[in-house]
């Protein structure tokens, strides 16, 4: 058991003092396997889902509780206060319900856990009830399983289970809610340090609102344009006149669009890039709050990342030869264009651990 899980076990008692044996293996079961196993119809499940979302009054509080490090509950009551789209929900429900490896053995070791967690914790029930109960359930077979009554009747659960990586782009989402409603094609603009996870937050969020991708690494500066001076200017690192000829007359329209790559490993333009039509685009990557593009986002997002956890993660990707080239290349660069900009002071939404 990691540490992690016994903290997240004993919150999880706290907050739900009525919950009894068969609710903690629930738990430990949806912990172990997050979703997969809640979507074997979708359009049933979009059914159910759509019947408890309309039932559920909106309630303040945290929209969602973790049970791993992995996986978590978003509440139905709390993601409706925020006045987040049904429709986002059910995505990432949808896009988390995937078979997870290790699941059998993850909830194994989560079941063997929860007796050090009943001595340091008060509980409605007692570890002989535990035992007698996680006997029963493992001689019948075991599998998914439901809440129990008293806990229906005292938590009056709903919620839905969700990969917790979605987590980190819930800031994204509750700041992109009021434009949801809005017509025409709204665009997310996802800027910010080396490694902090741009790409990352793109493809998250992409799934979720149905948005074409575009990104900031196809528009490599090429060679050519590699002047001693275009490198000194903060920004100048970016092919900024091709993003504004062959993307920003396109964001706005409904239609789908494309535009040619830069491929770095030829030095070269390669293939083009397909970006579909739909009510949502998403501009990802260093530069794309380049004040010479204007306001062309309805939404700009920062991701932010210590400069530590930065290298850490980029010679985990690179390797230590290409971390040495960002760290005295290509971060000073997006380091200067960021403070002389106050790119992280003007966007509306803020992601990433400092």
């Amino acid at each position: 058991m990691t540490d992690k899980f016994f903290e997240l076990l004993c919150d999880q008692l706290r907050r739900h003092p009525s919950a009894l044996p068969q609710d903690i293996v629930k738990l430990c079961y949806q912990a172990a396997f997050g979703a997969e196993h809640l979507l074997a119809d979708v359009h049933a499940a979009r059914a159910y889902f759509d019947a408890e979302y309309d039932a559920v009054k909106p309630a303040s509080g945290e929209p969602y509780e973790l049970l791993s490090e992995d996986v978590c509950r978003i509440n139905l009551a709390g993601w409706k206060s925020r006045g987040l789209p049904r429709e986002w929900l059910f995505n990432m429900f949808l896009q988390s319900a995937t078979p997870r490896e290790g699941g059998e053995a993850l909830f194994a070791r989560y079941l063997d856990a929860v007796p050090s967690v009943l001595e340091s914790t008060g509980c409605a029930f007692s570890f002989d009830d535990w035992r007698a109960y996680v006997d029963s359930y493992l001689e019948s077979g075991g599998g998914a399983v439901h809440h129990s009554e008293r806990y229906r009747k005292c938590e009056r659960p709903a919620y839905r289970i969700v990969k917790s990586e979605f987590l980190n782009i819930l800031p994204i989402l509750c700041a992109a809610a009021p434009l949801a409603a809005g017509e025409g094609v709204k665009v997310i603009a996802v800027d910010g340090r080396a490694a902090s996870g741009k790409s990352t937050a793109a493809a998250l969020l992409a799934p979720i609102l149905g948005a074409g991708v575009i990104h900031m690494d196809d528009f490599f500066l090429p060679p050519e344009l590699r002047t001693a001076e275009r490198l000194s200017e903060p920004g100048g690192n970016v092919h900024y006149e091709r993003f504004a000829e062959q993307v920003l007359p396109h964001l706005h329209e409904k239609t789908a669009f494309s535009y040619d790559i830069f491929d770095c490993s030829r030095m070269k333009m390669g293939a083009e890039r397909k970006v579909d039509a739909g009510e949502w685009r998403i501009v990802e990557g260093a530069y794309s709050h380049h004040p010479v593009f204007g306001n062309y986002a309805d939404l700009r997002v920062f991701s932010d990342v210590a400069p530590d956890e930065q290298m850490r993660r980029i010679i985990a990707r690179d390797g230590e030869r290409m971390a040495k080239m960002f760290r005295d290349r290509w971060i000073p660069m997006e380091e200067r264009y960021i403070e002389y900009f106050g790119i992280k002071q003007r966007a509306d939404a803020v992601i990433g651990e400092l």
